[in-house]
């Protein structure tokens, strides 16, 4: 043998050990997560979801990779988005709020699915039931819907002689504003008030459900649980402020922005049992067999600062049942 062929044939051996090991390491795993609105007002549930997957063992950069897809407030945008992660062929896609598991759904049988509603699954379409939802999705829900009557409940408390109330919903999310509709209908009914739907799917109509408010002389508003209007609660809440109206929000959050009183479900321990599945799912669990979690844990939060702004008397004992009261 020729001492050049025999230089060639050593080093191809060598090589021989490193290629086989690059082929035995696994790829790492890409989660798309898909959400109606956008990074800057959502981060710090994404930090919930990065921290159910951190204490399954995953860690984003390390063994696991994510990418991120965000509509911005335009729920018309989710289908093509969802449907850009099948094509990228991900190991899993995490829907985070309705609209988005809709279009999940909709875009793929095979992948696993785990999503955040604030509505009834089942009643929705995602799943077969709570215990063995079956199919390619599971996830987690919050005490949204469930809670809207005792959030005009809680808003009449704050404004006892008002009798004109609105409710604000997002007509791009027909399956939440329908519901949120026909149940505060029926509260409306039971505590003698008059409700008035308003819509809002862009910014835009904000001027004009504020002039309406004026114009129905209406003295609360009841903001429905949607991902457009949680990331717009800063600035509902500045328009209430201005416009002299209460207004209750579904989420602490828009409190802590300046709303006047908040009601609902915990958004981060919501998030953070759905990266928990997530790491399950991406381990090997089935999504057909993990039940859908709800979070039972409610906040009831009081801005003092708002209601004094606007003039308000916070009755002591909404205070005295409060989670938490800014002042």
């Amino acid at each position: 043998m020729r001492r050049r062929d025999f230089i060639t044939l050593l080093s191809g051996a060598a090589a021989w050990p490193l290629a086989a090991h690059a082929q035995q390491q696994p790829a790492m795993p890409v989660v798309g997560l898909l959400h109606g609105g956008s990074p800057d007002l959502f981060a710090n549930l994404v930090r919930a979801f990065r921290q159910g997957l951190k204490e399954t063992g995953y860690i984003e950069g390390q063994n696991l990779a994510i990418e991120y897809r965000w509509a911005g407030g335009d729920n018309d945008k989710l289908a093509a988005l969802a449907t850009d992660l099948v094509h990228r062929r991900v190991a899993l896609i995490g829907a985070l709020t309705t609209p988005a598991a809709l279009a999940a759904k909709a875009a793929t049988a095979t992948i696993p699915i785990v999503f955040f509603v604030a509505g009834d699954p089942v009643e929705l379409g995602l799943v077969a039931s709570l215990n063995r939802p079956g199919g390619n999705l599971t996830g987690t829900t919050t005490l949204t819907l469930e809670v809207g009557p005792k959030r005009l409940e809680l808003l009449h408390q704050m404004i006892p002689t008002a009798t004109n109330i609105a409710l604000l919903v997002n007509p791009t999310s027909p399956n939440l504003a329908e519901a949120q509709v026909r149940d505060l209908r029926t509260a409306a009914s039971a505590f003698g008030l008059q409700i008035h739907v308003l819509e809002a799917s862009t910014e835009r109509d904000f001027d004009t459900v504020f002039a309406s408010l004026v114009q129905l002389r209406a003295a609360g508003l009841v903001i429905s649980s949607d991902s457009f209007l949680f990331s717009r609660g800063e600035q509902l809440a500045a328009l209430a402020a201005r416009y002299g109206v209460a207004a209750i929000f579904p989420f602490r959050e828009n409190a802590e922005a300046g709303g006047l009183i908040s009601y609902g479900g915990s958004l981060a321990d919501s998030h953070r049992l759905d990266g928990a599945y997530a790491g399950r799912i991406l381990k090997g669990e089935k999504p057909a067999d993990l039940p859908i979690q709800q979070s039972t844990k409610l906040e009831l939060v009081i801005n003092i600062k708002t209601a004094k702004a606007l003039g308000i008397d916070v009755p002591l004992h909404l205070q005295q049942i409060a989670d938490e009261v800014i002042e």
